[in-house]
C-alpha cells in the first residue's frame, strides 16, 4: 500500500514536471514572437509605400479616402514599433536605422502622391517643399561625412513635425488644401531638421535616438540622462 502511493506521488509529480516544463516553453515561444513585432510593424510600414502609390497610380482620386486611412495605420505602425522594441528590450541599431530608412521611404511615397493627385498644388508650393527636401540632403550629408552612418535621431520636434505633417498630408490629400496645415508642417519641419544637424554636429560620436540637440550636448560633456519608453 506505501509503495503504491508513493509510486502514485511520483507519477503525478512526474506527470505535472512534464506540463509545467510544456508551459514554460509556450511562455518562452510566445516571448520569442513578441521580440518579432517591431520588425513586423517597420515592414508594415514599407510595404503600404508601393501599395499607397499603386492606388494613386491605377485610382486616382478614387483612392483618396484609402490612402488617408493606410497613411494614418503607418503612423500608428511608426508610433507603437519603437515604444513595442523598448518595452521587450529588443531596440538596436540596426532596428532603429531600419525605421529610419522606413520612415523616408514611407513619407515620400505620401509625397509622391500627393504630386501625382494634385500636381498643380505641389508646384504651387514648390519653394518649401525644395527647401525641406534640400534640409534633409544636409541632415544625411554632415552625419556621413562625419561618421559614416546616415542620421537616426528619432528626435522630439522629428516626432512633432510628423505629427504635423499628416494633418497637411490629410488636408492636401483629402481635400486638395494647404493653407495654415501646410504652413505649420513647413515651419515645423524646417525648425526639426536644423535640431537634427544641430545634434549630429555635436555628437562626439554616431548614436541613435537622440531627444534634442540639447541632449546632443550632455553626451558630449558626458552626463547621463534618463529617455522616456515612450517617446525615445
Amino acid at each position: 500500500m506505501g509503495i503504491d502511493l508513493v509510486m502514485g506521488c511520483a507519477q503525478v509529480l512526474r506527470i505535472y514536471g512534464e506540463n509545467s516544463s510544456f508551459e514554460g516553453k509556450n511562455i518562452q515561444n510566445q516571448m520569442d514572437m513578441k521580440k518579432y513585432i517591431p520588425i513586423a510593424l517597420i515592414i508594415f510600414r514599407l510595404i503600404l509605400a508601393p501599395i499607397i502609390l499603386s492606388l494613386v497610380y491605377f485610382y486616382g482620386k478614387e483612392s483618396r479616402i484609402i490612402v488617408i486611412v493606410l497613411m494614418y495605420l503607418g503612423l500608428f505602425s511608426d508610433i507603437f514599433d519603437g515604444i513595442i522594441a523598448r518595452e521587450l528590450n529588443v531596440s538596436s541599431q540596426r532596428l532603429r536605422r531600419f525605421d529610419s530608412q522606413t520612415d523616408m521611404v514611407f513619407w515620400v511615397s505620401i509625397g509622391i502622391s500627393t504630386w501625382l493627385l494634385y500636381p498643380t498644388l505641389i508646384v504651387d508650393n514648390r519653394i518649401p517643399i525644395l527647401s525641406i527636401f534640400i534640409l534633409e540632403g544636409m541632415c544625411y550629408l554632415i552625419s556621413i561625412v562625419k561618421f559614416g552612418k546616415e542620421t537616426c535621431t528619432h528626435a522630439f520636434l522629428s516626432k512633432l513635425w510628423g505629427i504635423t505633417l499628416v494633418i497637411a498630408f490629410t488636408s492636401l490629400i483629402g481635400f486638395n488644401y494647404a493653407g495654415l496645415p501646410f504652413f505649420l508642417a513647413v515651419v515645423f519641419g524646417i525648425i526639426s531638421h536644423i535640431d537634427r544637424i544641430l545634434i549630429t554636429l555635436i555628437l562626439p560620436k554616431w548614436t541613435h535616438d537622440i531627444p534634442s540637440f540639447y541632449h546632443a550636448y550632455l553626451i558630449r560633456k558626458g552626463v547621463e540622462f534618463k529617455k522616456n519608453k515612450l517617446l525615445n
